[in-house]
Formats: structure tokens, C-alpha cells, sequence
């Protein structure tokens, strides 16, 4: 269990669905969803979309960070291939330009990437976020890490929660994953012991404290 998850106040879905909606005014916000590898965070954020459509149909929209993976081929030529998710593997200063575009609240759709897991890849303009659309989820490990250059993303999030999921579920998860697709024992014990477990304890120990935790364990 994180630090950043024990020091927020505890609160389920629909009582964050509810939060976020009797706190809405007209203004866009966005909401960062934030937890380590494993945690269930695209699977919670749009259970969280569902709660909130109860109230208010269409309100949210979601955004995931895993959308600026860099390539296969950049981490490649970087020698990053293996550390695929760590920190430093993504387009950070593309999110941030995302964030202030959806932050103008300028009256226009904007596209967004999506991650392809079946392909390994990012999809450009794979989804639409619509101008009507007041609560921006926004998922992803790092988004409340506390070092450079992810603490420049602070200032863009009105909400901050931090799903709160014990190491060892974690790992149980992660190990299923990557059995799903195929890895056999060698490789899933040099991807957990090479980079998994590392990204786990980056999040688990380096995040500030959020808003709300959930527990999602």
C-alpha cells in the first residue's frame, strides 16, 4: 500500500461518481486516476464514466496516458526496449500539450491517442473527446509521480485519486497478463524482475499524495 494512497480520503466509485458530479460547475475538469502497473486503472476509470453517465449521460470522457508510449522502434534505437512502461518511455511533454488543449475548453472535439495492446502500438486520433464533455478522466501509473518530468502535470488536474491495490495483487495480476499472451516462465520472470516490479515500486513509493484513494484491490 502506497503512502500517497493512505493519507487520501477513502471513497468507492459511486461515491466519487457522486463527489465529481454534485461538485461540477460548468467549467471542464480533469480528473487524474493514477496507480501501478496492475491496479486496474482502465477497467476502473470506465466503471467510473458508467457511475457518472447514471447522473449525467455523456458528462465524461476518458484519456489514457499509455496513448504516448513511444514507439517499438524509437525505445529500439534508445535502448529503452526492455524498460517498455517505465517512466522515461513516454511522450510526457505530448500529454502535457494535451492537457492544456483540453484545459482551453475552447468549444472543439479533440482527438486523442489510443494504445493498441494488440499491436504495441499508439494509435493517433483513435478516439474523440467531445466539446460538451465537462470531466476529463485522465488514467495512467505516473501521473501523480513526484519527480521530473511528470510533477509538471500536477497543476492541469482538479482531482487526483489513486487506486490502492496491495503489491502482491499487483504482481498476481501482471503475472497473468503476460501468461495470457503467451510469455513463457523465462521471459515473465526477466519482465517482471527487468522492469515490471521496478515500475510497481516507482509508483507505490514515489507518488504524491492524491485526493481520494480507492481501493481496488
Amino acid at each position: 500500500m502506497s503512502g500517497a494512497a493512505t493519507a487520501a480520503r477513502r471513497v468507492d466509485c459511486a461515491e466519487l461518481a457522486g463527489h465529481l458530479l454534485r461538485t461540477q460547475r460548468a467549467a471542464r475538469r480533469i480528473v487524474a486516476i493514477a496507480g501501478a502497473p496492475g491496479a486496474g486503472k482502465s477497467t476502473f476509470v470506465e466503471r467510473l464514466r458508467a457511475c457518472i453517465d447514471q447522473g449525467a449521460r455523456g458528462r465524461a470522457a476518458v484519456v489514457a496516458m499509455d496513448g504516448f508510449h513511444y514507439d517499438d522502434r524509437v525505445l529500439g534505437l534508445r535502448g529503452d526496449r526492455a524498460r517498455k512502461g517505465a517512466p522515461h518511455t513516454f511522450d510526457v511533454d505530448g500529454l502535457a500539450a494535451l492537457l492544456a488543449r483540453l484545459r482551453a475548453d475552447d468549444g472543439r472535439d479533440i482527438a486523442v491517442p489510443v494504445f493498441d495492446r494488440s499491436l504495441e502500438i499508439a494509435r493517433a486520433g483513435a478516439d474523440i473527446v467531445p466539446a460538451s464533455a465537462r470531466l476529463i478522466l485522465v488514467e495512467g501509473n505516473y501521473l501523480l509521480l513526484d519527480e521530473k518530468p511528470w510533477d509538471a502535470l500536477r497543476p492541469s488536474f482538479d482531482v487526483t485519486i489513486m487506486l490502492d491495490v496491495p503489491r502482491a495483487t499487483l504482481v498476481e495480476r501482471l503475472t497473468a497478463r503476460w501468461r495470457g499472451y503467451g510469455m513463457d516462465d523465462a521471459a515473465l520472470r526477466a519482465k517482471m524482475d527487468g522492469n515490471d516490479s521496478i515500475n510497481i515500486d516507482t509508483v507505490l513509493s514515489r507518488s504524491v499524495r492524491a485526493d481520494f484513494s480507492v481501493d481496488n484491490g
